[in-house]
């Protein structure tokens, strides 16, 4: 007889872990719908691409003169070791490079998306809303006032720097542990900046439909191993040299899919859709 929750002879609990491992996969799937989409629009990619550029000369910067310091700040931190034998000093003073350029990456990551939406937020609302367009309709602009919505986004960044910075020093401290410092915390870290990611990539579309950071982040739990599957396919994007800047526009497009059809309530039951060269509401079809 079967189950109210899978075939039968399958527990539950069975029936779930291959639910979340399928999300994982269609999370990841809608990264590369959204390439896909601007692949279609090459104009729409060019036109992603100068907040991305403008936000990555500053990274970028930031980074190579992290990297030039990186000796200096581990030999800072691991002064403890300064009565070791040279061996062991240059060790743990490699190890504490590792972390400190680890963690700074791992911050970079998780805050560039963030940033690059504050800064090219007319670019990528313009993105979000034709990728909804193509899709049948996007919801009509939120009445809010421009200086509130500045604020709100502003508020947010720094929610999100703070928490981020956070997971960078429990990263950083973690990276000192032999084998598991060099191993399941990369790849930890890895999903945790993916989650955050695909937080700030869908905040686009779920925020012109009313949807803001508590109930986003509310929601994303709910669906958590497809927005990690999104996030960490992303993530992994971001790593190649470029990736970032590249593949920025196509992962805004795919949180906008993402939240149109999985984390919003769907285009179906949102009100007062503009289609496109519309003025006024439509109905959805």
């Amino acid at each position: 007889m079967s189950g109210a929750f899978g075939p039968p002879g399958r527990p539950p609990e069975v029936v779930a872990q291959r639910s979340g491992f399928k999300d994982l996969f269609t999370g990841a799937g809608y990264l590369f719908r959204g390439l896909g989409w601007v692949a279609r629009r090459p104009g729409q990619w060019l036109f992603g691409l100068i907040p991305a550029l403008i936000v990555l000369a500053v990274y970028g910067t930031a980074l190579v003169l992290l990297a030039f310091q990186v000796d200096d700040l581990a030999g800072w931190v691991t002064g403890f070791a300064d009565g070791w034998s040279d061996a062991a000093r240059s060790s743990a003073r490699v190890v504490a490079g590792i972390a400190i350029f680890g963690s700074a990456l791992f911050l970079a990551l998780i805050t560039f998306t963030a940033v690059t939406l504050l800064v090219g937020d007319p670019f990528y609302e313009a993105i979000a809303v034709r990728v909804e367009e193509s899709r049948g309709g996007a919801p009509p602009d939120p009445e809010v006032p421009l200086m509130v919505s500045i604020g709100r986004a502003v508020k947010d960044t720094l929610i999100l720097g703070v928490v981020a910075l956070g997971f960078a020093v429990v990263f950083f401290a973690c990276g000192f542990v032999p084998v598991i410092g060099q191993t399941v915390v990369p790849v930890t870290a890895g999903l945790v900046s993916g989650y955050f990611l695909a937080g700030e990539l869908s905040s686009v579309a779920l925020e012109r439909r009313g949807i803001l950071r508590k109930e986003r982040f509310a929601r994303m739990r709910a669906n958590r191993a497809l927005v990690v599957g999104f996030g960490a396919a992303t993530v992994v994007v971001f790593l190649i040299p470029l990736g970032a800047v590249l593949a920025m526009p196509g992962a805004v497009a795919g949180g906008t899919l993402l939240a149109r059809e999985r984390l919003a309530d769907g285009p179906e039951t949102a009100a007062g859709l503009v289609t496109p060269g519309g003025g006024g509401p439509a109905a959805y079809h």
